[in-house]
């Protein structure tokens, strides 16, 4: 039997037994925007690092960004989405310094 079919036969027997019913975020949709909103050359190295339980600034901003719209969305309160609003911007023009320095060392290279 080959590596891939072994593999195959393997979760198709993990399946059966009802081992992936339970893990989060069944029957939804993957959220990759982070991931492609990521430069395409510095994706592998942030994949490495999340597994390893780090993230980069970059990740983190993306994140915390991901997550004030959120808020600002839910928010009732005029002055509160005013206030959310100005943290969403500092984190995007962080984010934007970020990729920027990345871009113009690359060129230098």
């Amino acid at each position: 039997m080959n590596f891939d079919k072994l593999v195959e036969s393997i979760i198709q027997e993990a399946m059966e037994r009802g081992e992936f019913d339970n893990l989060p975020g069944k029957g939804k949709p993957i959220d990759l925007s982070a991931y492609f909103d990521t430069p395409e050359d510095m994706r592998m190295a942030y994949s490495v690092l999340k597994n390893a339980g780090m993230t980069s600034r970059e990740v983190e901003l993306l994140k915390e960004i991901g997550e004030l719209s959120q808020i600002r969305a839910a928010a009732l309160d005029d002055k509160r989405r005013r206030e959310l609003h100005k943290e969403i911007e500092k984190r995007q023009i962080e984010f934007s310094l970020m990729m920027e320095r990345q871009r113009r060392r690359r060129k230098q290279k």
